[in-house]
């Protein structure tokens, strides 16, 4: 996509790894091969300056002293909820469990890739849709500025504040009425989706610190359309850091029988915290404890038997790899198992579906209808991919001992269960 671009890139990510030297290096080439091309990138700033050595604020930095800010723009979000004594007292990297920027979109001229899982390719509707949502954000970032006569660390940059009328902890009731402008003016026109009319996509943005919960409520109508169904229905849901947000966990469990839940969910090895120094390597061992709850919540509501389990947990690994993967997939029909249905209904974005991304971080993603048969297909597809590598999890599974869970895991989950 990089190498196509020829008026604009916008890319917009929770971060940048410092590892990534190959797109830097593809960005780096893109601009300096076209003179037009301009690059915004919108991030989190907790987490693009965390104090470590390079910080994605420094690994960015020659992108600007090479093209200027004229063409290379990079918007930090900072969660307005970390202000006053807490700002104060909270460790660096701690401060990011009171929210961050989440949203995963790459858009190049025409052309959009939403969380790395669909690419639509000469749809300028979405993708001029992403590219404002993204910069309407903007007069409530920081932009990040190069500091002459320092070339590494925290001295090389500084970041600005961009609004002169409104500080950067207190601006939620603004940042709430620009997002709902951006929906009303898109709504207003053809919703936004590959061309045909056998297909429509419609954004959905839940942003809690800023009081958008959109997401809640299309999921909750999903659940009643599914719920309501006259034949059977199969639910895919997956998200890499599994904490259903309870109002979307009471209604798995509160659901007909006519309804079959197939959630995956990172096992401990191929959870992103896997291996992490100090507390935060806790945290595979707190989403087992998560998982667990969940299942035996469910085995008492009936879902989960031996003979006919209505509801079925299963988690994802591949050695080596971590997982990352979030949605929801419908079909209705007949059971999945005998490949007689295909999805009908997908949601796809940046959400995990937990209580952090309905509270805390600030996420957009798609709700999908199609009656497309190839469409439909390609999901079912993505879907069976996934289930390739997952293994279904369940009293066993937490008997192991490798898989035993700690006080004191415990007692930090509860402490901090909105944040996961």
């Amino acid at each position: 996509m990089i190498k196509r671009a020829k008026r604009r890139i916008v890319l917009s990510s929770l971060y940048i790894g410092t590892a990534e030297k190959e797109l830097l290096q593809a960005l780096h080439t893109a601009l300096q091969s076209n003179p037009q091309l301009t690059l915004d990138l919108h991030l989190d700033l907790l987490r693009s300056t965390r104090p470590e050595t390079p910080s994605t604020a420094e690994f960015l930095l020659p992108l600007i002293k090479s093209f200027g800010e004229d063409r290379v723009r990079i918007h930090l979000f900072r969660t307005p909820k970390l202000k006053g004594l807490t700002a104060k007292l909270v460790p660096r990297r701690f401060d990011e469990g009171w929210g961050t920027w989440h949203a995963k979109l790459y858009a190049v001229d025409d052309e959009v890739m939403i969380s790395g899982y669909l690419h639509f390719k000469d749809q300028p509707s979405l993708t001029n849709y992403v590219i404002d949502y993204a910069s309407t954000m903007i007069p409530f970032t920081h932009r990040l500025v190069p500091v002459s006569g320092h070339e590494s660390g925290p001295e090389s940059y500084r970041t600005e504040w961009r609004n002169q009328e409104i500080g950067p902890t207190s601006f939620e009731a603004s940042g709430k009425k620009a997002f709902e402008s951006l929906q009303e003016r898109w709504r207003s026109v053809q919703p936004a989706g590959p061309s045909g009319s056998d297909t429509t996509i419609f954004p959905v943005i839940q942003s809690g610190v800023l009081g958008v919960r959109e997401e809640e409520m299309v999921i909750d109508r999903l659940f009643d359309c599914v719920s309501e169904s006259a034949v059977p229905t199969t639910v895919d849901l997956t998200s890499g850091y599994f904490g259903l947000y309870a109002p979307y966990k009471s209604r798995i469990l509160s659901s007909p029988d006519s309804i079959r839940w197939r959630i995956v969910a990172a096992a401990p090895k191929a959870n992103g915290f896997y291996g992490s120094k100090g507390i935060s390597g806790r945290l595979p061992e707190a989403y087992t404890w998560l998982e667990r709850r969940f299942w035996g919540a469910a085995s008492k509501a009936g879902k989960i038997s031996p003979q006919d389990s209505k509801v079925e947990l299963s988690e994802w690994e591949r050695q080596g790899w971590t997982y990352h993967a979030k949605g929801i997939w419908v079909r209705f029909g007949e059971d999945s198992s005998d490949h007689g249905s295909t999805p009908a209904i997908s949601l796809f974005g940046s959400t995990n579906l937990n209580s952090r991304s309905a509270n805390l971080d600030t996420e957009l993603s798609f709700m999908m209808v199609t009656s497309s048969r190839e469409l439909s297909k390609t999901l079912a597809e993505e879907v069976d991919g996934i289930r390739e590598n997952a293994s279904i999890a369940g009293r066993e599974t937490w008997e192991r001992s490798e898989r035993r869970v700690r006080l004191s895991t415990i007692a930090m989950a509860k402490m901090v269960t909105g944040m996961l």
